[in-house]
């Protein structure tokens, strides 16, 4: 039994309750459920209670020698951040093609020509599970840093049987290494690979008769993804794939409209996925029947401004009442990045939701993207205690002081992982 941990005098708790159930939408992403004074009483890594400093100092009154407390004066304190679209596990880097796009590539160009995913793929390929282990291990760390306790994390930059099951070995060995609760997202259909040129439905068997089947009887994964844009899946191949998944047991979600219009919310709202990345060239149908469906919108700003790309639009689609979430995208060629703090200012910036729509966004939602709302997302009594405290005594300074990691301390599970002292 280790000792209740006491977290005090919060200047804001930002507990994230709420009165509606399921994702969030409309008025009720602005729902914080914040306390002034706020307190929180921990054990075994679970919220016991929560309430103002002087209703838990008198619940605990007799209890209180034994805790150890921590004095939250000043600070805000959240619920850990949850990433829930990331592409956290790959081999190698691709700066040169940074460098390239400023100097007037494009994303496909660079993608057609063997770069893109076809270069981490081959990267990923090469590198061993041990050097993917370290790799991700640095990611993973940056990714406490910055308040984040939970992160999906997908397969896809390999496209080949052994490395998408390395990929996803690499990712169950994490979850037993890392503080961090990592989630699972088989994607064999991120790119075709140029071996299966001009012969895509073959390789759409490919996954569905070789990968799947091995994914699903090894238990790796609980998501399948693809990316439904032209060039890459049709519709109809994603369609088949995604259907294919659910009959394994897997959990649909879909890469949507990132490059232009191509019917992919209107699929992740046939197929029933649990969420729909990216759509930044959603179309107003695809919009509501999402809004119908109950798919969350998960919204990648940060890879937008990172491509010069107009961000997707938000504002519309919460005023439609579409569930949205947030994420960093994080992945070697478009996002780079592991701060979802930056995210959360972009979300507001460039896709005009309010700082408590992007808290929202970055926690609750974020957790209902990855089926994990039972157990993270928010404070509440009986979920893990994943806690961040910011150096902000206002949740809206998060969004107000922008491109800087407020992170003062972290906890996972009740134990303290960051501390950036005084």
């Amino acid at each position: 039994m280790t000792r209740p941990l006491w977290i005090k005098h919060a200047s804001q708790l930002a507990t994230l309750l709420s009165t509606q159930k399921g994702p969030r939408t409309k008025e009720a992403m602005s729902e914080l459920g914040i306390i002034e004074d706020g307190s929180l009483w921990i054990e075994d890594g679970i919220v016991k209670a929560v309430g103002t400093t002087e209703e838990l100092e008198k619940q605990f009154s007799g209890r209180i020698p034994e805790a150890e407390i921590y004095d939250a004066s000043g600070y805000l304190v959240t619920p850990g951040l949850v990433d829930p679209h990331t592409h956290v596990v790959y081999g190698g880097s691709r700066e040169r093609e940074f460098e390239m796009r400023l100097e007037g590539a494009t994303y496909m160009e660079i993608m057609n020509a063997g770069g893109g995913i076809h270069a981490t793929a081959q990267m990923t390929r090469e590198a061993t599970e041990e050097e993917l282990i370290r790799q991700t291990t640095k990611r993973l760390d940056s990714f406490l840093e910055h308040g984040v306790t939970t992160v999906e994390g997908k397969s896809g930059y390999g496209m080949d049987l052994e490395t998408e099951i390395k990929q996803l070995r690499v990712m169950k060995k994490l979850r037993e290494q890392h503080p961090i609760d990592l989630v699972p997202t088989f994607m064999g259909a991120h790119a075709v690979p140029s071996e299966y040129k001009g012969r895509e439905d073959e390789f759409v068997e490919y996954i569905i008769d070789e990968m799947l089947p091995i994914v699903a009887r090894e238990k790796l994964a609980e998501f399948n993804d693809v990316f439904c844009e032209k060039g890459v899946y049709t519709p109809e191949q994603s369609e088949r794939i995604l259907e294919a998944g659910k009959r394994y047991g897997l959990t649909p979600k879909i890469h949507a409209d990132e490059i232009e219009p191509y019917g992919g919310a209107e699929l992740a709202a046939k197929v029933g996925a649990i969420s729909a990345e990216h759509l930044l060239k959603a179309s107003d149908e695809g919009v509501k029947m999402m809004a119908e469906a109950g798919v969350i919108a998960c919204l990648l700003p940060a890879t937008a401004l990172y491509l010069r790309e107009e961000a997707a639009k938000g504002r519309k689609m919460i005023d439609a009442g579409v569930p949205v979430a947030i994420s960093t995208d994080c992945n070697p060629g478009s996002s780079p990045t592991t701060s979802m703090p930056l995210v959360m200012n972009l979300a507001c910036i460039s896709m005009r939701l309010t700082p408590a729509e992007a808290l929202t966004a970055a926690t609750y939602n974020a957790a209902c993207a990855i089926q994990r709302v039972d157990k993270v997302g928010s404070l509440e009594v009986g979920k893990q205690a994943d806690i961040v405290l910011w150096d902000v005594k206002d949740y809206r300074e998060l969004q107000y002081l922008f491109g800087v990691n407020h992170v003062k301390a972290v906890w996972k599970k009740g134990v303290q992982v960051v501390n950036k002292g005084d």
